[in-house]
């Protein structure tokens, strides 16, 4: 079928809206109209050429819409019914088979692979193919292909075209605190990055209790939105030393530290500022240039202090069960992931990801 995407042509260049084709959905597929679409920051690094993607792609993984068609041996959804997309697993490996998905053994050649496993392709220009299969769904399009193991029923009440950002960076955030860390109530947190995972954290640590929450941005816009949902502490990180912004208001330390930036300037400091016995999480991936950066931890001193160190996918994420957890509590008014969304139509995408980069919105969701 005829579909319009916003492609990625070349690492690094603008996106271009153009029409493709869109194979029909095999007997394992679901077909679905998409309504909205997330703009992730793992979006932004497949379009500068980071990840191993052959160029042009279609990328795009936080999507939601209105199923189209199904294949024959699909029960888990049915015509009609309105889902979100998120991230694709295997299901039989030992990862999968203790419910621990974000964690399957063929977790990049299945989410980042750019073709179904059998090698595939489900976009085509003309004759030549197209990267796709981005995240099992490649949603920067008006249409997508998914399969059950990535599909998600949104539950009544929740906003459609807004439900897909829950099938990433907001999970991956707060996850980290519900799951990931499981951060116990009337303990002390700082986050590191005030984007859509960072502030996802912040909300989540609201709803379980936590009782201090101190969030390091750079951007000061975002203070106000960050009261909101929950902090207590904004720090603004160019105006000084992390650490000692952190010890000078929580004198042992916090309890747990996410960091969503990978900027090894801020990681650097997370030793001084984190409590006896404490956990840091990390999602944020470093720049290119230091890809191959170890953790400012000791051995023997992480032993001694008895820190836990957690690298963090998806927040831990078994997709059906989280998500509809996030937005059980969504419905409950403790969890206002719709307060981070700003929208912008699919052909305006260049735009839309400035003004995300600029401070300008905190979550971008694109609308075909």
């Amino acid at each position: 079928m005829k579909i319009q995407a916003a492609v990625a042509p070349s690492a690094g260049a603008p996106f271009v809206n153009k029409p493709l084709e869109l194979d029909d959905p095999r007997d394992d597929e679901v077909l679905v109209r998409i309504l909205g679409v997330g703009v992730c920051h793992t979006d932004l690094v497949a379009q500068a050429g980071v990840l191993p993607l052959k160029f042009p792609a279609v990328l795009g993984h936080e999507g939601a819409g209105i199923v189209e068609r199904i294949g024959s041996k699909v029960s888990k959804v049915q015509v009609g019914d309105k889902v979100i997309l998120s991230f694709l697993s295997c299901g039989h490996c030992p990862s999968c088979s203790d419910h621990e998905p974000a964690y399957c053994y063929d977790l990049t050649a299945l989410n980042k692979g750019g073709t179904r496993k059998d090698g595939s392709h489900t976009h085509h220009d003309g004759e030549s193919p197209v990267t796709g299969s981005f995240f099992g769904q490649s949603s920067f399009a008006n249409y997508s292909l998914a399969q059950e193991r990535n599909i998600v029923k949104i539950l009544p009440g929740i906003p459609l075209e807004i439900a897909g950002i829950l099938g990433c960076g907001v999970q991956t955030g707060a996850g980290a605190i519900l799951r990931s860390m499981d951060c116990k109530p009337n303990s002390s947190l700082l986050v590191i990055g005030g984007g859509a995972v960072g502030l996802s954290a912040v909300m989540a640590a609201k709803a379980r209790g936590v009782s201090r929450i101190l969030l390091g941005e750079r951007l000061e816009a975002r203070r106000e939105i960050a009261m909101e949902l929950g902090a207590t502490n904004f720090l603004n990180l160019p105006d000084g030393n992390l650490a000692d912004e952190v010890l000078r208001l929580i004198t042992h330390g916090v309890d747990y530290v996410l960091d969503t930036t990978g900027v090894p300037s801020l990681i650097e400091q997370v030793p001084r500022l984190i409590a006896r016995r404490g956990t840091f999480g990390f999602v944020g991936l470093p720049p290119a240039s230091h890809t191959s950066m170890n953790l400012p931890f000791g051995l023997m001193d992480s032993m001694r202090r008895g820190l836990t160190l957690r690298g963090i996918i998806e927040g831990d994420s078994d997709v059906d069960g989280f998500i509809e957890t996030l937005m059980q509590m969504y419905l409950a008014g403790r969890f206002p992931f719709d307060k981070l969304v700003r929208t912008f139509p699919m052909s305006e995408i260049n735009a839309a990801i400035d003004a995300q980069h600029h401070g300008d919105c905190v979550k971008v969701v694109l609308i075909p």
